[in-house]
């Protein structure tokens, strides 16, 4: 099965300093047709004001990534884990058995434009841990490279989950394929720009879930920024 997930259907929280865009139910959004996909139970598109950021909260049990499109993430958390994520970073924390932190636009001039995604972990009550990576854009280029992974393969952040995030830039006459494995699920995420998925246009914000499918996938793009979550079933 492949399931569609048009940006515009998508959860909206809105305040004077967060716009929110939610995947999946999250919050005071539910949507009991998308509770998430496997494993994967959040992806939120946040914009948050200069100098606008989220409290200190507690989380337990969770794999959480950020990935910053634009502008400047600031991240501090009770394991003494902290740092600025910039575009081109993915930042990792673990929840385990229980983390505080935080998360504010850097900047008190510039917004900043993030994802937030929460992927749930195949173990629990672990020892919390935090890490960030730079990427180098030219190594995705018009080709996958893998930001997450169980092992940390390849300089990827290593997480808890027998789950794979790899991501591609496509620009005009690009593209890249990827070929499902009949016994996992895949969720495929256009962060920016534009891309063509097997002929169904995409822009930012829609994805794309497969379950059960084994045919290649042909994806092309202009500006395109692509995330591809590997899932169990």
């Amino acid at each position: 099965m492949i399931f569609e997930r048009p940006g515009t259907a998508r959860g909206l929280a809105r305040s004077d300093w967060l716009d929110s865009r939610h995947t999946f139910s999250f919050g005071h959004y539910h949507d009991p047709e998308w509770m998430g996909f496997g494993p994967l139970r959040v992806i939120n598109e946040d914009r948050v004001s200069p100098g606008g950021g989220f409290a200190p909260h507690r989380h337990a049990n969770m794999e959480i990534l950020s990935y910053v499109l634009s502008g400047a993430l600031a991240h501090r958390d009770s394991t003494g884990g902290g740092g600025v994520l910039r575009p081109g970073e993915l930042q990792w924390m673990s929840a385990g058995h229980g983390i505080e932190h935080s998360e504010f636009n850097a900047s008190q001039d510039e917004p900043v434009h993030f994802l937030q995604i929460w992927i749930q972990p195949d173990r629990v009550n672990a020892p919390p841990d935090y890490a960030q990576r730079a990427f180098d854009p030219a190594l995705r280029r018009g080709r996958w490279a893998t930001l997450a992974s169980p092992d940390g393969a390849g300089d990827s952040l290593a997480i808890r989950q027998q789950a794979w995030l790899r991501g591609t830039l496509l620009e005009e006459g690009d593209s890249v394929d990827f070929i499902p494995d009949r016994g996992r699920r895949y969720w495929l995420h256009l962060a920016r720009g534009e891309a063509s998925v097997e002929g169904r246009p995409l822009l930012a914000g829609d994805a794309l879930g497969y379950a059960g499918e084994s045919a290649p996938v042909r994806i092309s793009g202009r500006g395109a920024d692509v995330l591809l979550f590997d899932l169990p079933a």
